[in-house]
């Protein structure tokens, strides 16, 4: 096969792997194509050597985040005359950049190991590694983590133990067996890794959560405001009506509180005590709502903010993780000024990830963008009781970048054992349980509300009292294993060889 026939099937074989992931979670498809793209970057070792293994697998990334990464265009879209020539840009740097990782894979897989087998489990380890560091680096982008294709089956709930990079780097390892221990033996190893994770997953589910044992009822608001009307000030009184109307009566119907989304109001919280104290009197409890407000230095923060009586913000938290590019501009490029969020060079980050207290317990609040680090929770320095997320998927239009989202915050609940509340500005608004379950939901461009109870969350899982460290401890060793099969194979080659 030549180079340029090895990379298209790579690129095809990464697009059809990337079919795993919403909305179209066809796994099954996803499973197969992984393992085929691991034997063809193994394979082209012996033709091409190192190049030929770091180019395959360059293009398998690029057919991979190419096609589940496609609704990053999105957010150009809104704004067509202005940003509208970007939208190709970035979905080309964006694939291009991000399959890099697996380029560095693919490269490094050679080195470690020489035969075709060796190099297949290889590039496997490495995948995992480099996911890792994909989601840390440069502020980090875990979206489309391989582990995420199974967010429609038990092995979601397995998270709690191994986390979502643990899965996915189970997910390699079990595609890369057929081709490093034969299509027979491979074949039966990959279906026990499987089988397992499914089984991990489905013990833990088997406790079930009861929905008397609940922190209590919440209403979850979906304005579903279109992004382009969101900031017009003509449109303001009109989107407030809709508020309101959905927020009407909260208390009468048993809700402890009411959950707005992020940047629900408009105005920054310095001059929004109207809509604030309004807020509160017709939803007769208390009211979570995303808010820019202004912090030290006259910087902004996209913010988070718990509404009392009269309009007075009980707690507040201001956004850590900020988007790189759309809430703040890296090392300040003045020629990409004008893609901020806000004035000048967008927004400030906050201070620390931390617990605000609400009339269910204590919440970890997260807001948009926070949802997809699996890290971002352990950050805080105490336990939840459960998990509160706001965002405006507006931005990620309406095929796949929401569904995706909506996935990666199932696995954080299933991850930490809490239930977590999410309630995006077009959907999709859900109460997620701890095993990242949902039974009712606000579909996505849809208006309304939903008045739903929150289960309690479970007992700290492994993971929440671990974090990745486990992971990285095995993928050091796996590496370490490699290395040592590789010296001790040629050792053996050189005594053959005298």
């Amino acid at each position: 096969m030549t180079s340029f026939r090895r990379g298209l099937a790579a690129a095809l074989l990464g697009g059809v792997a990337a079919l795993g992931h919403a909305p179209f979670g066809f796994w099954y498809l996803a499973l197969p194509a992984l393992a085929a793209l691991i034997w063809l970057v193994a394979d082209a070792a012996q033709s091409s050597g190192r190049v030929g293994s770091g180019w395959t697998a360059w293009f398998a990334g690029v057919g991979y985040f190419g096609i589940s990464m496609h609704w990053i265009v999105e957010p150009f879209l809104v704004d067509v005359a202005t940003h509208g020539w970007l939208a190709p840009l970035a979905l080309v740097c964006l694939a291009g950049g991000l399959a890099l990782f697996w380029a560095c894979a693919g490269w490094l897989s050679v080195r470690f190991a020489s035969t075709r087998g060796m190099r297949a489990i290889a590039f496997a380890v490495l995948l995992g590694i480099f996911e890792v560091l994909r989601g840390h680096i440069f502020t980090g982008f875990p979206w489309a983590m391989v582990a995420y294709i199974w967010a429609d089956t038990p092995l979601r709930a397995a998270t709690a133990y191994t986390g979502s990079y643990g899965l996915s780097v189970l997910t390699f390892v079990g595609v890369a067996l057929p081709a490093t221990l034969g299509r027979y033996r491979g074949g039966v190893g990959a279906a026990l890794v499987f089988i397992a994770l499914y089984a991990l997953g489905a013990v833990h589910m088997s406790g079930g959560v009861q929905t008397a044992e609940s922190l209590g009822q919440v209403r979850l608001v979906q304005p579903n405001v279109p992004q382009n009307e969101k900031w017009v000030p003509e449109k303001v009184p009109e989107h407030f009506s809709r508020f309101r109307a959905l927020s009407q009566d909260a208390k009468e119907a048993g809700n402890a509180m009411v959950v707005w989304p992020e940047a629900a109001i408009v105005y920054p919280l310095e001059r929004a005590g109207t809509f604030l104290s309004a807020g509160y009197a017709f939803a007769g409890v208390p009211v979570v709502t995303g808010i820019n407000r202004r912090g030290e230095n006259d910087g902004w923060h996209n913010s988070l903010v718990v509404v009392g009586p009269n309009g007075s913000v009980n707690d507040a938290y201001d956004k850590v993780h900020l988007v790189p590019f759309g809430e703040y501009i890296p090392f300040k490029l003045e020629f990409i000024r004008a893609m901020a969020a806000s004035s000048g060079f967008g927004f400030t980050p906050g201070n620390e990830v931390h617990l605000i207290d609400t009339p269910l317990g204590r919440a970890l609040p997260l807001i948009c963008y926070e949802g997809i680090f699996p890290g971002q929770i352990g950050k805080a320095d105490a336990r939840a009781d459960y998990l509160l997320l706001i965002t405006n998927d507006a931005w990620f239009g309406t095929f796949s970048g929401p569904y995706q989202h909506l996935d990666q915050a199932r696995f954080r609940a299933a991850e930490q054992g809490l239930s977590l509340v999410r309630v995006a500005n077009t959907g999709i608004s859900a109460v997620i349980d701890p095993f990242g379950n949902i039974d009712e939901s606000l579909d996505l461009g849809t208006t309304g509300f939903s008045d739903q109870a929150v289960p309690r969350g479970l007992p700290s899982t492994l993971y929440a009292r671990t974090g990745d460290l486990p992971v990285v401890f095995i993928l050091l060793l796996g590496m370490a294993a490699l290395l040592i099969a590789k010296s001790r194979n040629t050792i053996a080659n050189r005594s053959t060889t005298s």
